[in-house]
């Protein structure tokens, strides 16, 4: 049976296209025993997550098995807000979050992206967090790494010195944790 993995997309006007590359990597790394479900989520700008946490909720409600969770930029922070909000029936074991920003600020339309105070707290037990952060960086500041890194210290973290907001289009490094985690 082959292994069920869920790519959640980055933000932005082309997120999803630009995205399809990274998916692209992962799969032709990962190989045949796994299977990559890529869903476009659609953006609601009245709502306050932008409609993603719903639409993340349903994506992995439509995995019959256990599921491997691999998100980028805007899709990898809110995958972590669904996360620490919601209670899941599937077991979850590794989370793979590239690029991820760490929402802060007073400004109104950041508000419904933070994540709760003790989210960290609050996610899956017995999940197993990893983050990947290019230092060159131009979308998601690289210190929001080190961010995550106070807050999940037993989380894994990989700091490339290159790569910039799409990790170089390549994702071996991400397929080869998901195959020895």
């Amino acid at each position: 049976m082959r292994k069920q993995v869920l790519f959640i997309q980055g933000g932005g006007d082309d997120g999803y296209k630009a995205d399809a590359q990274l998916v692209d990597s992962l799969q032709n790394a990962l190989g045949e025993n796994y299977e990559i479900r890529y869903p476009q989520l659609q953006t609601d700008q009245a709502a306050p997550d932008f409609g993603w946490v719903e639409q993340i909720e349903n994506e992995i409600g439509k995995f019959t098995n256990d599921v491997i969770l691999v998100a980028h930029s805007l899709g990898a922070s809110l995958l972590l807000k669904y996360l620490s909000e919601h209670r899941i029936s599937k077991t979850v074991g590794r989370i793979f979050l590239l690029a991820t920003p760490f929402w802060k600020g007073q400004e109104s339309w950041v508000q419904g992206l933070k994540l709760p105070d003790d989210f960290a707290k609050r996610l899956p037990k017995n999940s197993r967090l990893f983050f990947y952060h290019c230092q060159d960086d131009k979308e998601v500041p690289f210190d929001n790494l080190a961010i995550y890194r106070q807050k999940l210290p037993g989380a894994t973290f990989r700091e490339m010195e290159s790569g910039g907001h799409q990790l170089g289009n390549n994702l071996t490094g991400v397929a080869k944790d998901i195959k020895a985690s």
